[in-house]
């Protein structure tokens, strides 16, 4: 039976560079992929950006140069954030699968068929990518590749799972944990989410010459307004209060910050509706939303 496919990217002041450099894998990908079944692939970009990154004539011309994949081009005028950029490119998606992949993953040729090979598993709900260079560390079953939650820097799901969970939470999650929230609601459909090391994607990550990962303001914020968020939706108040006094006695000012966001939601009755209250899925080891395999 024919696949069809929509990848979709959510830019944010991205070079053309890193588009057209990760555009010609997606294309080759999507090429070789053909005679596993995947009969039309479609990459959605959305754009947060304060101005456009692509003009119509650049959109034109990576049309007539990857003329094997239909491009699209969807200008926000406004900065949705992770979640809410791809609820809104899901919204439109026809496709049998979603793709959700970052702008700056370049795809090794075999991706697309080993990422849905596992689908002929009815009980997969989601298929996660391996990461090079920088593997992420959390667990998973070297023989099942099942794992607590997908990144979805690289990974794809059924566009009717996507609908029946209604999406990403862009209510609560603007820029990180949406993709572990989302992973474990789909497992509460009792589908099983996956890591499939075959399907491998370049990760543009950059170190620092101690070997540490170098986040920026807006990751330093977010992220950790996010884990107060995740652990306390996932019916784990007592490691939100553990995350709010350590972030008030010993966190940065970014830190401090998402306190204040943090307390100002629950003050006007805007944190999410708590679930999972047998503590089932959700799963939060050591700092991690995952037993990982080593440290980072």
């Amino acid at each position: 039976m024919p696949i069809s496919i929509q990848q979709q990217s959510v830019i944010y002041r991205t070079d053309i560079y890193a588009i057209e450099r990760s555009l010609e894998s997606i294309a080759r990908a999507a090429e070789l992929a053909v005679p596993f079944g995947v009969s039309e692939f479609c990459l959605v970009y959305g754009d947060s950006s304060p101005d456009p990154c692509l003009t119509d004539d650049q959109i034109s011309v990576l049309r007539n140069r990857f003329s094997n994949i239909t491009i699209k081009y969807d200008f926000f005028n406004g900065n949705l954030g992770s979640a809410g950029g791809h609820n809104r490119l899901a919204a439109a998606a026809t496709a049998d699968f979603i793709l959700i992949q970052n702008p700056d993953v370049v795809p090794a040729p075999r991706l697309l068929e080993n990422l849905i090979a596992p689908f002929s598993d009815k009980g997969i709900g989601m298929v996660e990518a391996k990461q090079i260079p920088i593997e992420h560390p959390k667990e998973y079953d070297t023989q099942t590749g099942d794992t607590s939650w997908a990144s979805t820097a690289c990974a794809i799901v059924r566009r009717d799972t996507y609908e029946r969970i209604g999406g990403f939470d862009a209510k609560t999650f603007f820029l990180y944990c949406d993709d572990v929230d989302f992973s474990w609601r789909v497992r509460e459909l009792g589908l099983r989410v996956v890591f499939q090391p075959s399907a491998v994607a370049f990760h543009d990550k950059r170190l620092s010459t101690q070997g540490g990962w170098q986040p920026s303001s807006s990751e330093r914020f977010y992220s950790a307004e996010a884990a107060l968020l995740l652990t306390y939706k996932w019916s784990r108040e007592d490691l939100t209060e553990k995350i709010l006094e350590d972030f008030l006695q010993h966190g940065d000012e970014f830190q401090k910050k998402a306190v204040v966001e943090f307390n100002e939601r629950k003050e006007r009755g805007l944190l999410p509706k708590q679930r999972d209250q047998s503590r089932a899925v959700a799963q939060f080891v050591d700092g991690n939303y995952a037993k990982h395999r080593y440290a980072i």
